[in-house]
Order: C-alpha cells, then sequence, then structure tokens
C-alpha cells in the first residue's frame, strides 16, 4: 500500500511549487494528492486517509483551522497535520496548536525541509 501526501492550498503556484519539491518521493511509491480548497481537502482527507497534509491556513469554503480540527478533533484521523501559511504570527501558530495541527510552516517554505520532513513523517529517511 502505498503512501499518501495531500497538497491542499487555493494557490495554483503554490500547489504546483510543492508538487514539484515532492515529485521525487514518488519513485519512493508516494502517491501525492491535490486540493485547491477547505472542502475538498476534508473530502480527500476522508476517503484516501493519507499520512501526511500540507494544509494552508487561509482558503476558500473551509479554512485550513477548521479542516484540521475536523480531521484531528471530531474524525480523530491521525493524519500528520503541517499548516501552511503566510502569516507568521504566534496568535496563529497557537490557533493551529489549538485545533491540532502537528507542526507550521511559513511561506516561503525551504523545499529542502518540506522534503526533509516529509521523508521522516513517512518513515523513508
Amino acid at each position: 500500500m502505498s503512501k499518501k501526501i495531500l497538497i491542499v492550498d487555493d494557490e495554483h503556484y503554490i500547489r504546483m511549487l510543492l508538487e514539484e519539491t515532492l515529485e521525487d518521493l514518488e519513485d519512493e511509491g508516494v502517491e501525492l494528492l491535490i486540493a485547491s480548497n477547505g472542502a475538498e481537502a476534508l473530502e480527500t482527507i476522508k476517503t484516501e486517509k493519507p499520512e501526511l497534509v500540507f494544509l494552508d491556513v487561509m482558503m476558500p469554503k473551509m479554512n485550513g483551522f477548521d479542516v484540521c480540527n475536523t480531521v484531528k478533533n471530531e474524525l480523530n484521523l491521525d493524519s500528520y497535520i503541517i499548516m501552511l501559511t503566510a502569516k507568521g504570527q504566534e496568535f496563529d501558530k497557537q490557533r493551529g496548536q489549538e485545533v491540532g495541527a502537528d507542526m507550521y510552516m511559513t511561506k516561503p517554505f525551504d523545499p529542502d525541509e518540506v522534503v526533509e520532513k516529509s521523508l521522516e513523517i513517512l518513515g523513508l529517511d
């Protein structure tokens, strides 16, 4: 069974950048999934159960905090969620922790850090 990473961002450019950053992991059997808004992300998480989710905070239909809260506290799924946002304020980090986010990365992110963290979380390092 392949491991899955879900990339969630309403900005096409960010989704493409993350996809390109992580595409080498496909050689390791990792499947990359994409969602462009919070509602789509939640449905994908429910059906695909990805091990790792890169989740944007500010999105249409449902923001990242609400998606994370639903996944972690209502559905009790164990996807590792990394919140991605341009907002680096302490308040946002605290809110991310409150809803159950496992980690917080601010944009612009370091592609090497994204790959390293993905390998670590998926047990591929």
